[in-house]
Formats: C-alpha cells, structure tokens, sequence
C-alpha cells in the first residue's frame, strides 16, 4: 500500500492512497482525514485502506483520481516525533576525519541518533530556502520509517514489528556550522533545518523481496544538477537495522504512533575502503560532505564546494523495473531573503 498527503490549504494535508505506479489515487477523506490519523488509528483503519489499494491497483475503481507529485506534501507534514539515525558507520568515519575528529570505537556498536526538528516538514518540492552560502549547504540521502506505538525498553524485533510505513529523505545539513555547534557539547540545533520527504510512503510489503532483515536492499539514486552523484545501495554497509535503531529510540522512552526514524546518510564503502565517484565507476555518494573528504585524502584538500543558491537535487528509489517507488524528492536551493 501506497499513501500520500496532497496540500489542501491546512497544515496537515488530505490522505489519500496511491496506485503502486504512482499513476493515481484515491481520497481516504472517509477513512481517515490524515496519515496521523490513520497511524494513531491503525488496526481499524488499515485494512479498509488496504482494501481500497487493492481496488485502485486492479483497475476497478471509478473514483481513481491522476496522481501529481507536485501536489503532495510529505507524508506527514509534521509529526511528534524525528530521529535521525547513523546507520551506515562508513559515512560517520569520513565526516568526523573531516572536522579532524576520531571516530570511537564505540561506533561500531551502539549507534548515532539526533532528534530533529518535527514541527514543519518541508514538502518534497519546495525549494531550500538559505540565509547565506557560506553555512555550507548540502544534502543528505537516506532512508526513513514511520512506527507505531513502541513501548520504552523494546527489544529490536518488537521495534521491527511497529514499522508501519517506509519513504525517504533529505536531511538538509549546514556543514559550516556543525563545528561550532557540535563544540559545545550539545548536539545540532541551527546546522539542522527542516528535512523532505519522499511524496509517497508505503507498507513494507511493497519492497517484496528488496525489504529484508530491516534494510531496503535497493539504490539510493542521488542526482545532483542533473548529473549522477549517488547511487549507494541502501542495504549494503548498514551497520544497524531499523529495528534496532527503533529499539536505540526506544531505550529510555515510548516512542508514539507517527514518531520517524532515519537511517542516516546511505553510504558505502569499496573493498573496506572509501567509496569512489560515479565517474570513475563507483556508486557515488548520498551527500556532498563524502566526497570532500575523498577529496582531502587524495588532494590534501576538498575541490567540490557545498551547494550554491540555484542548484539541483533529486532523491529517488527504483525498484528493479526501474520505476520509481516513492516518487521523487527534487529540490532546488533559494536565498532566504
């Protein structure tokens, strides 16, 4: 099952459930007003959703309505809850050599998570609005769940059980100004604006065989002003399983129907070494702050900048007929004037 929220001039949009070719959808008005509802309310709600997906994806609906991308705002426009996992390790490594920080071998074992800001998404179309170039720009691809209730204490395996619904991300991030910040001792805040999310989110099920051991086993395709820039497979080199960085959010609190956790950065490595450009016939990267490091190892010094006001990016996921299974993130950066 496919759901969308399409922009109906209030904060937290219409659900409505999408064809799994992204091709149409119909309203779930009579169902469930919003996603949140239709999380809070899962167990009633579901199947009747379900019902009307199968229905849309037969042909056998007369209400089948042409599906926009533009239209959609992300999935949940707001919730109560974001975490941000760093679940692909390799990716930490790089980053923290680039701010000349070593890496604990704790790392390896116990994941990273920050708790971002939740109180207005950004759609996935909206441009990304900047006050000035010089904070560093730059984009982070990565995957994302949406749970159920998870009581505190969960083990990985009943974390697993709650996923109720996939989708992706970027993780917009102000590179120049993490170092002051993280400085401090007190985490992000400034240097992590509003995130977007891919227009549509789906059921596990929709991943057949690509959703395996709480990874999704399929490239992440980043593409930067056009070009190819990423194409990380986003169950290759994932050091922690959403179930258990479900159960890492979990440990000292209940997490509530609705609350979103993100895998981190998709990234992978070459023969227990970093990744290489796409170009030179790797898989590329999911964020900018990766091959400036790459860079600096071989240079001695980073040669592609953070992102300029006007530029490019688009997230998307395809499965293996190469049709997209979320729909496309495409943003494009704006001065905030």
């Amino acid at each position: 099952m496919k759901l969308a929220t399409l922009k109906n001039g209030t904060r937290d949009g219409a659900l409505v459930i999408v064809s799994t070719d992204l091709t149409h959808y119909i309203s779930a008005a009579h169902i469930a007003p919003t996603l949140q509802y239709a999380l809070d309310n899962w167990q009633s709600v579901a199947p009747e959703l379900e019902q009307i997906a199968k229905q849309l994806n037969a042909g056998a609906s007369q209400d089948a309505i042409p599906f926009v991308e533009t239209n959609a705002m992300s999935p949940l426009p707001r919730a109560y809850q974001w975490a941000d996992g760093s679940a692909y390790v390799n990716h930490v490594e790089l980053v923290r050599k680039a701010r000349n920080a070593e890496m604990p071998a704790s790392f390896w074992t116990d994941p990273l998570m920050y708790q971002g800001g939740s109180d207005a998404f950004l759609s996935p179309r909206d441009p990304i609005f900047v006050a000035d170039e010089a904070y560093g720009i730059d984009m982070e691809g990565e995957v994302a769940v949406i749970v159920d209730d998870v009581p505190m204490g969960a083990s990985a395996e009943e974390a697993a059980n709650a996923i109720r619904l996939i989708m992706l991300v970027n993780d917009v991030s102000l590179r120049g100004l993490i170092p002051q910040e993280l400085g401090k001792g007190f985490g992000f805040f400034q240097s992590k604006p509003s995130s977007a999310f891919s227009p549509v989110a789906v059921t596990p099920d929709e991943l057949g065989s690509a959703w395996k051991d709480g990874k999704v086993h399929l490239p992440l395709c980043v593409d930067y002003n056009n070009e190819a820039f990423g194409r990380a497979n986003a169950g290759i080199d994932m050091t922690f399983d959403f179930g258990t960085l479900v159960s890492h959010a979990a440990k000292t609190r209940s997490l509530s129907a609705g609350a979103i956790i993100g895998s981190g950065t998709v990234s992978n490595k070459l023969n227990d070494g970093p990744g290489t450009p796409i170009k030179e016939g790797g898989v590329g990267y999911s964020c900018i702050a990766e091959i400036r490091m790459i860079e600096t190892i071989h240079s001695g010094k980073p040669n592609t900048s953070f992102m300029k006001f006007g530029d490019t990016v688009r997230i998307e996921m395809k499965d293996q007929n190469n049709a997209s299974i979320f729909g496309a993130i495409e943003q494009v950066v704006k001065k905030y004037e």
